[in-house]
């Protein structure tokens, strides 16, 4: 019988537990960028991923991602409805991986709603997060922690190529599929409440520390390092974005220092535990950068994602998943090294590869699976329900009295 570490234990439950603090998060995030009358659709959407998901994760979710089926692309279903689940060589009990994982697969279709906003079917998005979930994110999540991605020596920390590149391009495809919201680019539709966002930028900001210090799943020198570059990257990616904006528009806004950070932390996660020294805060100042300008990507495409879901996730995905393989190094994490420290392109070129593996399976099944529903159900809402709202038009409330 395998001999479990409290510490270990203690940590990874710690840390399933910010994580999942970081979807209401999200929800009060995205919820302060919407105009007033689609604050508790958004609000919804993200909550409902936890009811959802996690259901969806105990009945077959986590057997088909570490299930050993021995062939690197699916697992099986020896764990299904969580049934003989044992502990693991990492000193930690096998309800604990359960636990942290299952908040990894509820955040991740939930981060697809800031691309979607104002116009979905409440019931039409459940129905697509509900089969994205079984047939992008549980795949997807296998190649990249338990399967031929990570053999072939691919590394991904905490999710920027499940998790964040996967849900940015998914983000993506929905929005090709549902169109522009009425009157995108000629009505203004500002932040109706920036506090809110606020808030919910210091409570993913927090919740971050599990999501990333959290995922090698003991309480070591490598979940230390992870927290410190998570807290750093943040930092400068707010410090990135905030000065580039400044730079083109003259002002430094709320807006801009929330979506900074957050681009930072994206950007970190495929990396917290493997690189160390600068390469954090160089890390968290290009995904600022980056992810800033990013923004007239959708412009130039006429792309209606309403929150810059594709700048910040996918962008700022794609930035840590290639940059780890410049900065990745042996000394923080006995892995690989990556370019400047002597490793040389093999790493940078696994890197590239899980990225566009995960990106292109993502948007061709997501784009399929919007169509179908689409097609059947309807995706977006009428005129008339978006003119009116989410609040009223899909749950009979509204979020502040008149």
């Amino acid at each position: 019988m395998i001999a479990l570490d409290s510490g270990d234990t203690a940590w990874v439950l710690t840390s399933a537990a910010l994580v999942l603090f970081m979807t209401p998060g999200l929800a009060f995030f995205y919820g302060g960028m919407v105009r007033s009358k689609n604050v508790l659709g958004m609000l919804m959407q993200n909550v409902f991923a936890m009811g959802l998901v996690s259901t969806i994760w105990a009945i077959v979710g986590f057997s088909l991602v570490f299930g050993d089926s021995g062939n690197g692309w699916i697992g099986n279903f020896d764990f299904f409805f969580l049934a003989d689940v044992k502990d693991l060589d990492d000193d930690i009990p096998g309800m604990a991986l359960v636990a942290f994982q299952m908040m990894f697969a509820v955040i991740t279709p939930a981060l697809i709603t800031g691309a979607t906003a104002d116009r979905l079917k409440f019931g039409s998005y459940a129905v697509l997060i509900g089969f994205w979930s079984l047939f992008v994110y549980i795949p997807a999540a296998k190649w990249v922690f338990n399967g031929w991605l990570l053999d072939m020596g691919a590394l991904d920390f905490a999710g920027g190529t499940a998790i964040h590149i996967n849900a940015g391009v998914a983000a993506l495809a929905v929005v090709i599929v549902i169109g522009n919201r009425r009157g995108h680019g000629t009505v203004a539709m500002p932040p109706h409440n920036l506090p809110l966002t606020m808030l919910g930028t210091g409570i993913l900001w927090f919740g971050w520390i599990g999501f990333n210090a959290g995922s090698g799943l003991a309480a070591n020198g490598v979940a230390a390092q992870a927290l410190v570059n998570t807290h750093l990257a943040a930092a400068t990616g707010m410090l990135g974005w905030l000065l580039v904006e400044r730079l083109k528009s003259g002002h430094a806004t709320t807006l801009g220092a929330a979506s900074g950070a957050v681009a930072g932390l994206v950007a970190i996660t495929p990396c917290a535990g493997f690189v160390g020294g600068p390469a954090p805060l160089i890390i968290g100042a290009a995904a600022g950068v980056l992810c800033f300008l990013a923004l007239g990507i959708k412009e130039t495409m006429d792309w209606d994602d309403s929150l810059d879901v594709i700048a910040v996730h996918l962008i700022g995905g794609i930035v840590g998943t290639l940059l780890l393989g410049f900065f990745a190094d042996t000394a923080i994490n006995d892995e690989f090294d990556g370019l400047f420290y002597g490793g040389g392109l093999e790493l940078l070129k696994d890197q590239f590869v899980a990225a566009l593996v995960v990106g292109v399976f993502s948007f061709v099944v997501t784009f399929i699976l919007a169509k179908i529903i689409d097609g059947t159900m309807g995706l977006r809402v009428d005129e008339d329900a978006e003119l009116q709202g989410l609040d009223q038009s899909q749950h009979a409330e509204s979020a502040y009295s008149s």
